[in-house]
């Protein structure tokens, strides 16, 4: 279904093309862009300054019901570490405990908010972050429910548990499957308070981290009071067979 652009931004026609961002790039943004951070009402965020520590998390327009709040589906304002090897860049996702199986597209995080997913049925993945296969933390983001659409692809992350799998297919169609160890829910002003910086911060494991809208709905200003994350740790591949057949 196609996206309601207004809800999202007031007016599609006000929404300028982003060019695409290296990852570089990226960083050099980002260190003018984490000056700001939600505190206080919902019409402060992204206006108070900061240190850079802290995450911007970036409001939505008021809404009537509860699928106008996911169209922010993740308060990420802190920008991940650079990835230095690209190996795989990830093109579907399966959970199958959390009735998942969508594509993944490629989008960025521009002057540190992570660009919304363009449908509500599917999944992005954040090209600053790890790629598939090397050392880091790989960001996806999906929307819980839609505006027009009611429930959508991250509907039921909130119910994985520890040991759930969490499937990645690469352009190479290598399949890359990952554990969930860990699925909180946090209220905004936890994240803006540093959280954030811990759930992106630099890894020496291969993990994935899934981002959605949780918790209350806020009717009057039109957006969810807490985000979902869960984590997932890379599952060791399995050694290939070297035994001939007899």
């Amino acid at each position: 279904m196609k996206r309601d652009e207004n809800i999202a931004t007031g007016n599609s026609a006000d929404r300028s093309p982003l060019a695409p961002l290296t990852r570089r790039r990226a960083l050099g943004l980002l260190g003018g862009a984490l000056g700001t951070v939600a505190i206080g009402a919902r019409s402060a965020l992204t206006q108070e300054s900061t240190p850079d520590s802290t995450p911007t998390i970036q409001s939505n327009q008021p809404g009537e019901m509860p699928t106008t709040g996911a169209l922010r589906p993740g308060p990420v304002g802190q920008q991940p570490p650079e990835s230095i090897v690209s190996t795989a860049v990830p093109m579907s996702i399966m959970v199958e405990a959390a009735g998942i199986d969508a594509e993944v597209e490629v989008l960025n995080i521009v002057d540190g908010k992570m660009e919304d997913p363009t449908g509500p049925w599917v999944v992005s993945w954040y090209q600053q972050s790890a790629a598939l296969g090397e050392i880091g933390n790989v960001m996806l983001a999906g929307h819980v429910d839609y505006w027009g659409v009611g429930p959508s692809v991250f509907y039921n992350v909130g119910d994985l548990v520890e040991g759930d799998r969490i499937d990645l297919t690469g352009v190479d169609g290598a399949v890359f499957s990952y554990d969930v160890v860990w699925n909180e829910t946090f209220a905004l002003d936890e994240l803006v308070s540093g959280t954030m910086a811990e759930i992106v911060a630099p890894s020496e494991d291969q993990i994935v981290t899934l981002f959605t809208c949780g918790g209350e709905f806020d009717y009057v200003n039109g957006e969810y009071l807490s985000r979902t994350v869960v984590r997932g740790q890379r599952v060791a591949p399995e050694p290939a067979d070297s035994t001939p057949p007899a």
